[in-house]
């Protein structure tokens, strides 16, 4: 019996390339949100189908990242345009808007939603207290003039209410406590973090650095890392949060997705893009996962299932 194909579902509606991708976390009747993060400075809500439920307006400039709080009823921006802001996500509206004093490339909320963490070229890790959104910030490494990294911080995660982590273009992972200003602990690559995401299911820190994906404890502890040589350069990769048996990897070198096995054996290599993959992310179910290029496409783990907006063609 001859294996289905893997046939994607489209997303359109960015009109720039689409440079992040986030899930939500699994609601409790199986179903969850999807945000998407484009250079066009809209950024966009979808079900779990893929549907369009609505765009933020607001930003100025192209948005580099879109988180969702932990119940969803709130999302975080980081743009071009020196400004992070929180959203609404019943109504759209802006609550709040943060001024930097440069791009900001990543966002993060904390577990309970208390707290916003970003980063950017400025090369500063800020800490807002959404309980008081008109307060100063908290900079991680020191005062205001301080730096956290060397370099742009290009990823910031938090892993629980307290603790935190960075990652940067200087070649550094940095684990933060916010109640202490110096990094808890660090570890250096030989160049650049193009990426890191965080698997809450496998408390597993998933990072892009050259040729290689890194798999790390979210937590500094004895549990061993793991490191994966490909033969490109990943722009973005992501575990599997149930099997974790494999991950998804997109490139900026070509328009392809492909699947690894965790010994970095290609499994899958998925072609329907039109340009360069810049970011992959599994649904929180691992039923599918999606990519992002000048569209949004949708892929399903196992084809032929049905499954949201796809009918089964092999009986399940």
């Amino acid at each position: 019996m001859s294996t289905p194909r893997a046939v994607p579902l489209t997303c359109s509606g960015h009109t720039r390339p689409v440079v992040h991708l986030s899930f939500s976390s699994l609601d409790d009747d199986g179903t969850y949100l999807l945000v998407s993060s484009c250079k066009d400075g809209n950024p966009m809500l979808r079900e779990w189908t893929g549907d369009w439920i609505g765009t933020f307006i607001g930003h100025k400039g192209a948005v580099w990242s879109t988180k969702l709080s932990a119940d969803a009823s709130k999302a975080a921006t980081g743009s071009a345009d020196f400004t992070a802001k929180i959203w609404d996500t019943f109504s759209g509206a802006a609550l709040h808007s943060f001024p930097h004093n440069h791009i900001v490339r990543s966002v993060a909320f904390s577990p309970a939603a208390s707290h916003l963490l970003t980063g950017g070229q400025e090369k500063k890790v800020r800490v807002f207290d959404l309980r008081r959104p008109d307060a100063e910030p908290d900079f991680l490494g020191g005062a205001g003039a301080a730096t956290s990294h060397e370099g742009t911080v290009k990823s910031v995660v938090w892993i629980n209410e307290s603790n935190c982590v960075t990652a940067g273009e200087d070649g550094a992972v940095k684990w933060w406590d916010v109640r202490a200003k110096p990094p808890t602990s660090t570890l250096s690559f030989s160049g650049p973090v193009t990426s890191m995401e965080l698997s809450v299911a496998t408390s597993t820190l998933v990072l892009t650095s050259g040729q290689t994906v890194s798999f790390l404890p979210a937590m500094p502890s004895t549990k061993p890392s793991h490191k994966v040589a490909l033969p490109y350069s990943p722009s973005s990769a992501s575990l599997h949060p149930i099997l974790g048996d494999r991950f998804v990897a997109g490139s900026a070198g070509d328009q392809w997705v492909r699947v690894h096995g965790m010994n970095g054996e290609e499994r899958e290599v998925l072609k329907g893009h039109h340009g360069p993959v810049h970011c992959v992310e599994y649904s929180p179910d691992g039923e599918m996962y999606a990519s992002g290029s000048g569209t949004i496409r949708l892929w399903q783990t196992t084809p032929g299932k049905t499954y949201g907006l796809w009918q089964g063609t092999n009986g399940v």
